[in-house]
């Protein structure tokens, strides 16, 4: 699999070692956004980390001679760094899919691709409407543009050349391991270190929260049973807006729930996302394991109490780079 020791790959590669039998190849480049310590006490006999470019073609060809199947997780994936820079997310999120199908085409390989539900742009905040598979793609960012083109890549290798794949868009993952520059781990660990949480404009912005082990369940679920060509989006009926999210945060760690500051909102912040997963659920029979945010919730803050050595080496750039940016 790409992406291993990011976020929600390292999650998943710790769901398949816990609930299955397999063993997994990571790569994964090691960018700030990767960590090699998010898999350390898993089996080494099980969990190999080969550190390098889903866009290196030697390296992603000896590699897809190894294995049976590739998930890819591997993105750029912030937001707020696709806009001031966004050349690495074509590198990585084009060129290195493109990299991977064509190593998946060569070796005839079962491929899953992991993508956004960023790609479809946003919603009104008071539009019943939620996303489906057969919603129109109109990505608002660098970051989400690029998610898309990958998508659009990964269908057209099916169509053209025959490629063993399938796709999930999911809404966002929340969670252990995930980087501190993300909302909820930025807000709780600020809480954690006694700093205000931080919220864009008015905090209206609504996302589908769904807890990484439930997006790993999914994914294990897509591949031994999705159909190839098929999309599938993955959600947990988690429709919350940011305020809410930074209110519930605070109550749940015993602080005021008025204990945060309103800072500048970013460029082209979608207003809203919102997952239907009926496809998922009905015709591959899966369901997720953490319905009630507030208890996922709640387990993620214990796990970033009891975790900061993974978490604090990166958090004092982090502040320093919104602080530069009064946010």
């Amino acid at each position: 699999m790409t992406g291993g020791a990011g976020f929600i790959g390292s999650n998943f590669v710790h769901h398949v070692i816990g609930n299955t039998d397999h063993s997994v190849i990571v790569l994964d480049k090691l960018t700030y956004a990767g960590n090699a310590a998010s898999l350390a006490g898993l089996p080494e006999d099980r969990v190999r980390l080969v550190q390098g470019d889903i866009a290196d073609s030697a390296l992603v060809d000896e590699l897809f001679g190894q294995v049976d199947a590739v998930v890819h997780y591997a993105a750029e994936s912030h937001n707020d760094n696709s806009l001031h820079d966004p050349r690495p997310f074509l590198d990585t999120n084009i060129v290195g899919t493109y990299t991977l199908l064509e190593a998946a085409r060569k070796h005839d390989k079962r491929f899953h691709h992991i993508s956004t539900d960023e790609v479809y742009g946003d919603l009104e905040l008071d539009d019943p409407a939620r996303f489906t598979e057969s919603t129109p793609y109109n990505p608002s960012s660098p970051y989400s543009s690029t998610k898309a083109g990958s998508d659009l890549l990964v269908r057209a290798w099916v169509r053209s050349f025959g490629v063993k794949a399938t796709i999930s868009n999911c809404s966002n993952n929340y969670g252990p391991y995930q980087h501190v520059e993300k909302f909820i781990p930025r807000q709780i660990t600020n809480v954690l270190r006694g700093i205000r949480p931080k919220l864009y404009g008015k905090g209206e912005n609504v996302r589908d929260w769904i807890h990484a082990d439930d997006h790993s369940s999914a994914v294990l679920t897509i591949l031994d049973k999705g159909v190839i060509g098929e999309t599938y989006l993955i959600g947990a009926d988690g429709e919350k807006d940011n305020k809410t999210v930074v209110e519930l945060i605070l109550a749940v760690t015993g602080n005021p729930t008025d204990a945060y500051d309103h800072v500048t909102d970013r460029p082209g912040h979608d207003m809203r996302y919102a997952i239907d997963s009926t496809k998922l659920r009905t015709e591959l029979g899966w369901t997720p394991r953490y319905q009630d945010f507030e208890a996922g919730l709640k387990a993620t803050i214990d796990w970033y109490r009891e975790n900061e050595h993974w978490w604090a080496p990166a958090k004092d750039g982090v502040e320093a780079f919104y602080a530069s940016k009064g946010q």
